[in-house]
């Protein structure tokens, strides 16, 4: 099968699937044209289905256990793709990266302890660290004419003086579109070993990256004090079956976080998860490699739209993921009046404030679909900004 623009242009139908981004908008807003929710309108790799339905050929389904071949796959994976090499019992496999982050919290630190996070920044950062009872010390990130956004180091190490015991990390960056670099990420770790606290990662967009860019994981500049997360899900579009990796080389890190997991009763082994990705990780290549192109294409398309259409929007430059981070304030509407006239003009996005109070003013757009609903989504949020 070739997976090219012709197979990525195609899409698929969603609706009747129970689809979180089309069915439950839809029944909250109405005939809208989804551009919200971080999965992708595209099938998953044919060797995922197939999997699955050989797995499901069998007539039970009992307890399962993860196999040596799930880590292997990992492992195979990420030394491929991103010439990182891992030992499998640095891997702990959970559901989800967000219930990983909350037990990472919980593991290593105490109730009342500050958490850093850098604004704006995916919503559910802030939410865990609410939720495990820690005190939320953001350390916002600058950002240029251009939209472009930068780390405050300044700010971080005000964080760590203040007291801070650990921070989440972001990367690539969601929603800022950030991929962060060896000498960035370098200067972070060495601030953070200064004052002996813990980074919890989260590489869930490590797959895209776009060229010249190119990835750094964490732990390819530090094995001390550093839990990685990943996960098939955004990059396969497999976030229906929970499934995600910690890894973490730091015996002592890694033994406190499986005993947070064990004390919460956070346990692995969906046994469609497991098949699918590994599928995804052993087959996944070619589909992968095709998905990445059509996304380039697609990140220049969403570019050229804004500048036709909305020729006061700021767009963030996209160096990674496939969401779109859109600087809307110049035409005077915070993040209530937003949604209330995009969802109006038949479109919704990610609200701005969703990533913090900076965020207010901007919109997120999904760029994980066939780019006519680009098109279309550009031309009714111009729509929703006139009328």
């Amino acid at each position: 099968m070739k997976f090219d623009h012709e197979y990525f242009d195609a899409g698929l139908y969603r609706m009747g699937t129970r689809c979180e981004k089309w069915d439950e908008a839809r029944k909250e807003n109405g005939d809208v044209l989804p551009l919200w929710v971080a999965d992708m309108d595209f099938p998953s790799p044919p060797a995922v289905q197939e999997a699955i339905l050989r797995r499901a050929g069998h007539p039970t389904f009992g307890y399962t256990g993860v196999e040596d071949d799930d880590y292997q796959a990992v492992i195979d994976f990420w030394q491929r793709r991103h010439d990182l090499e891992i030992e499998a019992e640095w891997l702990t496999m959970m559901p989800c990266v967000v219930t990983g982050i909350k037990c990472a919290i919980l593991a290593l630190t105490q109730p009342g302890d500050g958490v850093i996070i850098q604004s704006p920044v995916y919503g559910p950062f802030r939410m865990s660290v609410a939720a495990t009872g820690r005190t939320l010390m953001d350390a916002p990130m600058t950002r240029d004419a251009n939209g472009r956004y930068d780390m405050d180091l300044a700010a971080v190490e005000a964080r760590l003086q203040q007291g801070a015991k650990l921070m989440i990390l972001c990367s690539p960056h969601n929603p800022a579109s950030r991929a962060w670099t060896k000498e960035e990420l370098t200067a972070l770790i060495d601030l953070l070993a200064k004052y002996n606290v813990p980074l919890v990662s989260d590489e869930i967009h490590a797959d895209f990256v776009y060229a010249p860019g190119k990835f750094v994981p964490t732990l390819a500049i530090s094995r001390k004090n550093v839990l990685s997360f990943c996960a098939a899900s955004k990059t396969f579009n497999l976030a229906g079956l929970q499934q995600a990796t910690c890894i973490c080389p730091d015996e002592t890190i890694r033994g406190a976080f499986r005993a947070q997991m064990a004390k919460s009763g956070v346990t692995c082994g969906n046994i469609f998860a497991l098949e699918g990705t590994r599928a995804a990780y052993n087959e996944g290549d070619a589909w992968l490699d095709g998905l990445m192109d059509y996304l380039d294409g697609s990140r220049k398309y969403l570019a050229a739209l804004v500048e036709e259409y909305l020729p006061k929007a700021i767009l963030t430059p996209m160096e990674a993921t496939y969401l779109g981070w859109l600087d809307l304030r110049a035409y005077g509407f915070n993040d209530e009046q937003l949604r209330e006239r995009t969802v109006a003009a038949g479109v919704q996005f990610t609200g701005g404030k969703f990533f913090g109070d900076n965020g207010d003013g901007f919109l997120r757009i999904n760029i994980g679909c066939p780019r006519h609903y680009i098109a279309e989504g550009i031309i009714r949020l111009k729509k929703a900004l006139e009328g």
